[in-house]
């Protein structure tokens, strides 16, 4: 009883048409369209980056574990 029912649908439907037109409703619905695309687009360049950022981060953890093997290297080598 309390549901939005069939007709109810139709009628906002019919009145939502008269008051901003056919063409305006197909450019906002053209337009939803290229945000939702460009969203998605921008997901899944998100998710090719990230095997990259690890690629990067493992390279900057070798880094720093061969510079403190070399420190320690040299102090051996002093003393």
């Amino acid at each position: 009883m309390g549901g939005i029912g069939i007709w109810q649908l139709v009628i906002i439907a019919v009145i939502v048409v008269l008051l901003f037109g056919t063409k305006k409703l197909r450019n906002l619905g053209g337009d939803l369209g290229s945000a939702v695309k460009g969203f998605k687009n921008a997901i899944s360049d998100e998710d090719k980056d990230k095997p990259a950022e690890k690629t990067s981060e493992t390279l900057a953890d070798n880094s720093n574990t061969t510079a403190e093997e070399s420190s320690k290297a040299k102090e051996k080598d002093q003393a």
